[in-house]
């Protein structure tokens, strides 16, 4: 299955005709997942031009605890998603009118759930009580807490294969979850995620090749995609002036023969999504053959195929 993608930015003419609308989203972003993708995508439909402040090691720490992933890392990873226009590294942990002024934003956008300084407060009282504060549903299914929950418990419950021993856990407790939005997975009590065509939609754009583009091929896993994943695409899109670059991403069962354990950590839909949101992706196959032959790198006109060291 292909899954186009694109960066999805308004016409010139539109960009042209009003006022740009600048929007401001903030937070964290540790181990970056589709979940901080997808408020950034709800976010810059919002607007024209997306603004994502980053908070700094120190900060994080302050209020929540250490983060897994250094700031330069976290900055790196955001600036990668590709509704994101520009980013601010060591934005504060309080959203206030000040800052939203300082970038020329209108408003700030923030997921249904409130986020609390480390004295109680919510963060965004000020820009809420100046009417300069929007809100996106968050994604159900995912969370930091729920993939750190995989790692630790070593469960294969979250695959997408449900025919084998290590899911008769999962099995007992399926009625509990992910049957809607409110199911909640019994170790970690978090939402299961659902996979729906307009997810997919919404997050692949449908960009074409054009004449001139560099196809270029790279398939694995791409779980729990993280700073190494980037580098590695980045790498893989300066390779040309114009390049085309498809992933072809592996079914769960593939994974798992190869990397054992509870690999991977996500399954299929979820990283199909996660490579989705980069920028430097063109396309996506979802179910790609672990061996590559002539016949797949023909039907793709492919150009050059890439694989990691």
């Amino acid at each position: 299955m292909m899954i186009r993608n694109g960066h999805g930015n308004p016409a010139p003419e539109q960009a042209l005709s009003r006022r740009s609308v600048r929007v401001w989203c903030d937070g964290c972003y540790d181990m970056v997942h589709y979940g901080h993708s997808n408020q950034l995508r709800q976010a810059r439909a919002m607007g024209d031009y997306l603004i994502v402040g980053v908070h700094t090691d120190e900060e994080i720490s302050r209020h929540k605890g250490p983060p897994v992933f250094t700031q330069e890392e976290r900055y790196k990873m955001v600036r990668a998603i590709k509704w994101v226009d520009e980013i601010v590294p060591g934005a504060p942990y309080v959203t206030t009118l000040e800052t939203l002024d300082k970038y020329n934003c209108d408003f700030c956008v923030h997921g249904n759930d409130i986020t609390l300084t480390v004295d109680g407060k919510d963060t965004y009282e000020e820009v809420k009580n100046a009417g300069r504060y929007r809100e996106c549903q968050r994604t159900q299914g995912v969370s930091t807490t729920d993939l750190v929950g995989r790692m630790l418990l070593m469960t294969k419950a979250h695959h997408s294969v449900a025919n084998n021993e290590a899911t008769q856990d999962f099995r007992r407790h399926q009625d509990n979850f992910g049957k809607d939005a409110r199911g909640r997975s019994p170790w970690t009590g978090v939402s299961q995620f659902l996979q729906t065509s307009q997810k997919i939609m919404q997050f692949a754009s449908g960009k074409e090749p054009q004449p001139g583009d560099c196809i270029i091929y790279v398939a694995g896993a791409f779980d729990l995609f993280h700073i190494g994943h980037i580098d590695f695409l980045e790498k893989v899109h300066s390779l040309s002036e114009k390049p085309y670059i498809i992933v072809g991403l592996h079914f769960d069962q593939e994974v798992n023969h190869y990397k054992r354990k509870n690999y991977p950590i996500m399954n299929i839909h979820e990283r199909t999504l996660s490579v989705l949101a980069c920028r430097y992706v063109s396309e996506v196959v979802i179910g790609a053959p672990y061996s590559v032959t002539s016949d797949l790198l023909d039907h793709f006109k492919v150009s050059y195929r890439v694989q990691a060291k």
